[in-house]
């Protein structure tokens, strides 16, 4: 079973957050939340509070993917992890699965030269934040070797199917995409 780990800062994206759990979940995933320094955290519209299954610090498990929401100031306080920072450089040069969506590939991947020669997408406007080498696609989702971005917000289930595409199959992705669809 796909071991994914996803990632919450204070003023994570909720939709960007909660849509990928429930949907790899959904999928048999094995989904582990880690809070960045707390096991509750609180999103960025300040009304939803997750709590997490682990802090980032009691991580020593190796998964298949890391996933992380956007939102702001949620990727700000992702980007000044130095544990975070560490985790997604190792799983790069391993070449592990790395996701990212809305401000996240702009604010936490890009400093770290994690996109730098890949085709990538962000949240619109922050693209800018990203090198010269990296080739920005609007899609909603873009996948360049083991680098995994989206938009933002409105694009968390097109990211989600994605990911269990990538980490379970077609036929897992197809069955997920038909039980959530709307009728």
């Amino acid at each position: 079973m796909p071991k994914a780990l996803i990632i919450l800062a204070e003023g994570f994206e909720e939709i960007e957050a909660v849509t990928p759990i429930d949907l790899l979940r959904r999928a048999n995933i094995n989904v582990t939340v880690a809070g960045l320094s707390s096991l509750q955290v609180q999103g960025a519209r300040g009304r939803i509070k997750i709590i997490a299954d682990t802090t980032l610090d009691k991580i020593s498990d190796i998964f298949d993917i890391i996933i992380l929401p956007g939102g702001m100031p949620g990727a700000e306080n992702l980007s000044k992890s130095d544990k975070l920072k560490t985790i997604l450089l190792n799983m790069h040069k391993t070449n592990k699965l790395i996701a990212a969506i809305c401000a996240a590939p702009a604010v936490v991947l890009a400093p770290l030269g994690i996109l730098n020669n890949k085709k990538a997408t962000c949240f619109p406007g922050m693209e800018n934040l990203f090198s010269p080498t990296t080739i920005f696609k609007e899609e909603a989702v873009v996948i360049d070797g083991n680098i995994i971005t989206s938009r933002g917000a409105g694009t968390a289930f097109e990211f989600s199917l994605a990911l269990i595409e990538i980490l379970a199959g077609k036929q897992t992705r197809d069955q997920i995409a038909q039980k959530t669809a709307h009728k």
